[in-house]
Parts: C-alpha cells; sequence; structure tokens
C-alpha cells in the first residue's frame, strides 16, 4: 500500500478539498483524510500510479507539493537534518562573507558548490580562506541579526521529540552555529567544520577534515547503528549536492526547497511547504503538533 500527500504552503493555504477528490477519484484512491484544513490531506492507494511526475508537474503549477510513499513505516524514529537553507533560511559563511565585505564572491561559490557543480571541500576552503581576519566576534552578531529559522522548524522538533524520535543536526557549515542552533530548537547532537582562531581573528582556515557529503552518510550510520535502528527508520532533510547522500540512504529523504539538480534526484520534494511537510509526510496531523 502507499499513501499520497498533497500539501501547500501553511502561510498560504491553498489546498481544495475539489482537487483532492479528483486525484483521489481518478487514481481510485481510499477517502481522504484532513491533516490540516486546506493545507495537508493524504489517502491511500493500492499501488504507485504510472502518471505520477506527470500530475506532480500540473500539482507544481498549483503550488501544491505531492509525494507518493509506501505506507509502512512512514513514521520514523530520527530526524537527520543539514543546516544552511533548511533548519535556517539563511547560508551561514554568506552572512559572514558580508561582514567581510566578500558576500557577492561568496554567495556565487556557495549557490554553484549547492548545485554541485563544484567540489565541496574545495569549494568551503576557498570561501573560509576570504574569511581571514573577520573578527571572531562577528559569529555572535551574525547569529543574532541575520539569522532565522526556517518556518515550521520547531513544530518539527517538538513533535518528533515528543513522539520520542532522536534528533541530530548534520552541517557542512559551522559548529558555532549549529551548537547555537541545536541547543535552541532541542536537537540531541550536532555536528559541523570547526572555524579555525587565533587572536580573536578568523585565520581563513577550518579544521581538518572538512565534513561534507561523506560525513553526513557517516553520521547516518554511526547514529543508527548506535541507536539499534534501521536507516529505514530515519527521515533526512537537505537542500543541497552535499546532501544527496544521507537523503538517499534515509528511510524518507526529503529536498527541501532543494537545487534543482538536487531536487531532480529525489522522490520526496517539498517546494513549497514547511518544514512542518515531514511531520505532515509521517501522518500527524496539525493537532497532533506539540506546541512550542
Amino acid at each position: 500500500m502507499f499513501v499520497a500527500t498533497l500539501l501547500s504552503a501553511p502561510e498560504a493555504p491553498g489546498l481544495e478539498a475539489s482537487l483532492v477528490e479528483s486525484l483521489r477519484n481518478a487514481w481510485g484512491g481510499g477517502d481522504a483524510v484532513w491533516l490540516a484544513p486546506d493545507v495537508a490531506a493524504e489517502f491511500a492507494l493500492p499501488t504507485r500510479p504510472d502518471n505520477q511526475w506527470q500530475v506532480w508537474d500540473d500539482l507544481q503549477e498549483m503550488q501544491i507539493d505531492l509525494v507518493i510513499q509506501p505506507a509502512e513505516g512512514r513514521r520514523k524514529k530520527m530526524l537527520l537534518a543539514d543546516m544552511d537553507s533548511t533548519m535556517i533560511q539563511q547560508e551561514c559563511i554568506d552572512e559572514l562573507a558580508d561582514e567581510a565585505g566578500v558576500g557577492a564572491r561568496v554567495k556565487d561559490i556557495t549557490a554553484r558548490a549547492m548545485n554541485g557543480e563544484l567540489d565541496f571541500e574545495g569549494a568551503l576552503t576557498e570561501r573560509v580562506g576570504l574569511l581571514a581576519g573577520l573578527d571572531e566576534n562577528v559569529i555572535a552578531k551574525v547569529l543574532a541579526e541575520r539569522i532565522t529559522l526556517m518556518p515550521g522548524g520547531p513544530e518539527l522538533l517538538a513533535t518528533m521529540r515528543a513522539d520520542g524520535a532522536y534528533a541530530a543536526l548534520v552541517s557542512g557549515g559551522f559548529t558555532a552555529f549549529t551548537g547555537a542552533l541545536a541547543s535552541r530548537l532541542g536537537f540531541d547532537e550536532n555536528r559541523a567544520n570547526t572555524l579555525l582562531a587565533a587572536d580573536g581573528k578568523l585565520t581563513g582556515e577550518v579544521q581538518l577534515p572538512i565534513l561534507g557529503r561523506a560525513a553526513k552518510i557517516e553520521a547516518l550510520e554511526q547514529i543508527t547503528r548506535r541507536l539499534g535502528i534501521a536507516e529505514a527508520d530515519v527521515i533526512a532533510v537537505g537542500d543541497g549536492a552535499n546532501d544527496l547522500g544521507m537523503l538517499g540512504r534515509a528511510g524518507t529523504g526529503v529536498a527541501l526547497h532543494a537545487k534543482p539538480s538536487v531536487a531532480a534526484q529525489c522522490d520526496v520534494r517539498i517546494n513549497f511547504g514547511d518544514l512542518t511537510a515531514l511531520l505532515y509526510l509521517q501522518g500527524y496531523s496539525r493537532e497532533e503538533f506539540a506546541s512550542v
């Protein structure tokens, strides 16, 4: 059995009952279940439809996300999340670069790296090098003034953890940011790169080895082994090319507002919903969300 989930953006609800019923009838699905009025609905399917992606294309024009997944085991025991442009709305290194006066150059490199056009480690080394001499205290300033949470993140963490799930934040960014964000949102652990500093200034170097795509897969393997759960018990979320490994290995790998070349390699794509979409995909209704 499969489940089809339709989602619209919570800040601009646009999922109409007539659309859900029309698709359910066309595919011979079960009764529609509304997880949140005008935002999220689902119905059971006996098989995966042959025209899934054609319908997905049509729904994207209507700003509706469609996900079809196996019904069994979709409520997960672990969340594995990327940070930049996933749990937060910014790329931390881009914000630091703005403070250092090299924002445009670094943003271009970041965009190309996240789209898979550049080697991640080389791109990170080049970008960090441009931060040499920046006052270390700028990190706290960026955290306070420039970093905002991705909508739905607090609800996602609170609800999954209340249901007994483990949460890990694994980033190709920096520990100075993941540590603060993990504490704020309630992640059980965080892993990232460490910016090196001397005499209160960033040296333009990052501690080796650099955590990139392989490190995210390693985190998935290590943490599931430690918890005694299967990789199928994990829901992972990310947006960049360095997330593809963990998204492919996790039971449910969600490409959230991802770069086109990244989304094209993922079966679960959320382009309009926020992080609460990960709860709806697991069958949680809005009424089941933990308070934040």
